[in-house]
């Protein structure tokens, strides 16, 4: 069975055949050419193109194959979960947590947040962590 390498060039000046030439010299096959641009703002992408946001909470990981459990997001996740609906923005701000867009917690960006906790939060309370949360919360009620 074969196995292959890939290699990716980013070009970032005016395109010179040169690198094609030390490629193939080396053995290298050209299997494709990725082109980008920035969309005008009255313009939306063309069908096919990834336009979906990544979920509060997750990053692409690393090596660009996955998606991964953000730290300082999930953080974020796990105190909605812990407090009543009124007072989850004052907290996450007191605490130091900003939105993506690096602005303040509000009630109704908390509220916006609700789908993505329905969705995370049976990984959250399967979670040795979220085990003591609720004994720590069983003692108040």
């Amino acid at each position: 069975m074969a196995h292959f390498e890939r290699i990716r060039d980013v070009i970032s000046g005016p395109f010179s055949s040169d690198i094609m030439r030390q490629r193939t010299a080396t053995g290298w096959q050209l299997v494709s050419i990725e082109w980008r641009r920035e969309l005008p703002a009255n313009e939306a992408p063309s069908e096919g193109a990834f336009n979906e946001e990544i979920p509060y909470g997750l990053r692409i990981s690393d090596d660009c194959q996955r998606l991964e459990v953000d730290p300082h997001e999930n953080a974020a996740l796990v105190l909605m979960m812990d407090f009543p609906i009124s007072s989850v923005a004052s907290d996450l701000n007191e605490k130091g947590f900003r939105t993506r867009a690096g602005k303040p917690w509000n009630p109704v960006t908390v509220f916006i947040m609700l789908p993505r906790l329905i969705e995370v939060g049976p990984r959250l309370f399967s979670t040795d962590d979220w085990e003591a949360r609720r004994q720590k919360f069983a003692r108040f009620i």
